[in-house]
């Protein structure tokens, strides 16, 4: 009965919703997830007037911001945080599945949807930082989607609340999805290894367990590690690439051009693969930022600034660095190697027999590596996203803390020795339900965002 609900569910949100018809015989499936971003990414595009284009010298600035409190965190560590999420499994699994559904034309419009998405990042992280609270248990402060929902129906009710009904499901949408991404991390990292190294899941597992309970049971540890981990991993995995792109550098304009040529050739058209270019290309770069899903914001509430569009400016860069910047590493390493090499593969098996091409046996076990500091680095992401949500539905006290580190961690070591669908498809279902909780509330109260920008742009041109 359970299972087939969220089967339903999943297929609801996930699965193509309507077909649109295109020369040729294809036709262009669209899920329900991908209705309520694009046009959130544009409409907020459209609205701060093209803003990742624009203000991007400003993202770099607002990286120097400084803190006061030495419990809180700066706009450079909460993007630590954010980008050790986005900075995941979708930078190397996630690029693999789009190439090889859609081609080389699915990077372009994976740049596409950074461009777009980066804006409705700016206006979650914004209005995260502007409802944001006081955190009594980890210091500093604390906020996200479930704070300005639950401050939006306060203000609409007149009332104070202890909990709203919204803000409520959000919350629990994300604790479910960040315990079925815990699955997913450890039973990926337990593969690859088994595959490089031939070492049996269990022990693989029971390493990763005992490492990351040393992390997250400690008080502030996680964003110490973050700060090590995230910068080494994103530079080492961005030189390689350049490397195999040097190496290669007589094939680059090749690449670009199959790249922009599959991206609006009419031979896709024409040969009815077009929709697979266009919504693979979508679908993953959607995925891979995690633009408008409500979890960026929980870190950008973290961080003290002295204005709110900082945190913002700080959490659109973050989608660049992800998409155009990492998945574009992984899409180079892909279509830099030759035809006969990758054909007929596909997954992990596509990348590393390319990475096997390039660097030969080092290659596969850099990616093993790469793989198991990504998904290391985005369970410890994703327990301090939990930090807030669990606060606002259980309150301040430690217990709540630990018991739901506790699970993740349960979760996190099941799902290295057994593959559970079901808990998998519970994630799935987890992130978009938070999906239109989140976009819903930002058409409503994005206002708040756009007036903060005016602002912060107004007090700019004075200087």
């Amino acid at each position: 009965m359970v299972v087939s609900l969220i089967e339903r569910i999943y297929a609801l949100l996930w699965g193509d919703l309507i077909h649109v018809p295109l020369p040729g015989g294809d036709s262009v499936g669209i899920s329900l997830l991908i209705i309520l971003l694009i046009p959130t990414g544009i409409y907020f595009t459209v609205r701060t007037k093209v803003l990742p284009l624009r203000l991007f010298p400003d993202m770099i600035r607002a990286l120097m911001s400084k803190k006061e409190n030495k419990d809180s965190l700066s706009t450079f560590q909460t993007l630590i945080v954010s980008t050790a999420t986005r900075v995941g499994m979708g930078n190397l699994v996630g690029v693999v599945a789009a190439i090889s559904a859609g081609g080389a034309g699915a990077v372009f419009w994976m740049w596409v949807t950074a461009l777009i998405g980066s804006s409705t990042a700016f206006v979650e992280a914004t209005l995260a930082q502007i409802h944001k609270e006081k955190d009594p248990l980890y210091g500093g402060y604390r906020g996200g989607p479930a704070y300005y929902i639950h401050h939006y129906m306060e203000e609409k009710t007149g009332k104070k609340k202890k909990h709203t009904v919204i803000a409520v499901l959000f919350a629990i949408s994300g604790l479910i999805c960040w315990c079925g991404i815990s699955q997913v991390i450890s039973n990926s990292v337990a593969s690859s290894f088994e595959n490089a190294f031939h070492i049996p899941p269990l022990y693989t597992t029971i390493v990763l367990v005992a490492v990351a309970a040393v992390i997250v049971l400690r008080k502030n540890a996680t964003v110490k590690v973050l700060d090590m981990i995230v910068p080494i991993m994103a530079v080492c995995y961005f030189f390689i690439t350049i490397f195999i792109i040097l190496i290669n550098m007589k094939s680059i304009p090749s690449v670009f051009g199959r790249i922009f040529e599959e991206a609006f050739g009419i031979r896709q058209v024409v040969s009815g693969g077009f929709g697979a270019v266009l919504m693979n290309g979508v679908k993953r770069g959607l995925f891979s930022n995690e633009a408008g899903s409500g979890s960026a914001p929980c870190a950008a509430a973290a961080a003290e600034c002295d204005f709110p569009v900082k945190a913002g400016l700080t959490q659109a860069l973050g989608v660049f660095i992800d998409t155009i910047v990492i998945c574009s590493c992984t899409a180079m390493i892909m279509l830099l190697a030759p035809e006969n090499v990758v054909a007929g593969k596909s997954g992990m098996d596509l990348l590393q027999s390319a990475m096997k091409y390039h660097l030969g046996e080092f290659g596969v076990i850099f990616i093993a590596l790469t793989l198991f500091l990504f998904s290391f680095s985005t369970f410890l992401g994703i327990l301090f996203y939990a930090r807030s949500n669990v606060s606002y539905l259980f309150g301040d006290k430690w217990f709540w803390q630990t018991a739901y580190k506790v699970l993740a961690l349960v979760m996190l070591f099941i799902g290295g020795i057994a593959a559970y669908t079901f808990v998998w498809d519970l994630g799935d279902v987890g992130i978009g339900l938070m999906t239109i909780f989140n976009t819903g509330i930002l058409y409503l109260m994005g206002g708040q965002a756009l007036k903060a920008l005016k602002e912060y742009e107004s007090n700019k041109e004075k200087k």
